[in-house]
């Protein structure tokens, strides 16, 4: 089924609603970018502005350590009208030095780390550090989304890479996926998704999707959770 590019999801959010959008483009071929790491640009120019326009009806915008150290992204409104979201960077190990965009520009940044990875500091660059559960490594996302809810972060834009995106899907915390198609053949690279392999198709997660052309790309909008729509979508929210 085929329409023009939806409105972004998070207008239709209830206020102090918490909901959570997962956003990625991939080649043909699944991939988010090159073995060495190169991504600019998987997707074309409507999907840059699409991007934008989901940040600017964000309260967050999150991003994984890997996705920064590659990209050094801004991740701000620039291509369009509104306001840029709270920066959110996860970084358990606390990896990513002062020198990235993101700790030198003044927007708004919460550096999130392993609470023993701050040492009593409260700032890295110009971001603030927050201290997040985080069991052998790996952050416990359902108390991050809490944490972030208490300062008024609800509406939250998961924008990369694909380990943290596939984290937030698996454990069942994303309301809906927004995925750009692009035709583009990469033949290797990086996953857009790192998820526990089904023994067979017919044990995998079926999806259901709609699809919106995106200028030369396909934009696949999935809804996730009964929170997406207010219907009901594939599946409950996990506990």
């Amino acid at each position: 089924m085929a329409g023009a590019v939806p409105a972004s999801p998070f207008l239709a959010v209830a206020e102090g609603a918490r909901f959570v959008l997962g956003r990625i483009a991939q080649s043909l071929d699944g991939r988010i970018a090159t073995p060495s790491g190169a991504s600019r640009w998987i997707g074309g120019e409507e999907d840059l502005d699409h991007t934008h326009r989901l940040r600017a009806s964000a309260d967050a915008v999150l991003v994984g350590a890997s996705t920064v150290a590659a990209d050094d992204p801004r991740l701000t409104t620039r291509r369009v009208r509104g306001p840029s979201p709270v920066r959110v960077v996860l970084d358990p190990r606390r990896r990513l030095g002062v020198e990235f965009c993101l700790f030198q520009d003044g927007g708004a940044t919460l550096l999130c780390v392993a609470a023993e990875n701050i040492a009593g500091e409260t700032r890295h660059g110009t971001a603030e550090l927050v201290g997040v559960s985080c069991p052998d490594g790996v952050f416990d996302l359902r108390r991050l989304l809490d944490q972030l809810a208490l300062r008024g972060l609800r509406r939250v834009l998961v924008e990369g890479g694909g380990v943290t995106l596939s984290r937030f899907l698996a454990a069942g915390l994303l309301d809906r996926l927004h995925v750009t198609l692009a035709p583009l053949l990469l033949g290797g690279g990086i996953p857009a998704f790192a998820l526990p392999a089904a023994a067979t198709p017919a044990e995998a997660r079926r999806l259901a999707w709609t699809v919106h052309p995106l200028g030369g790309d396909l934009l696949l909008d999935i809804v996730l959770t009964a929170n997406a729509t207010g219907r009901g979508g594939e599946g409950p929210r996990a506990p």
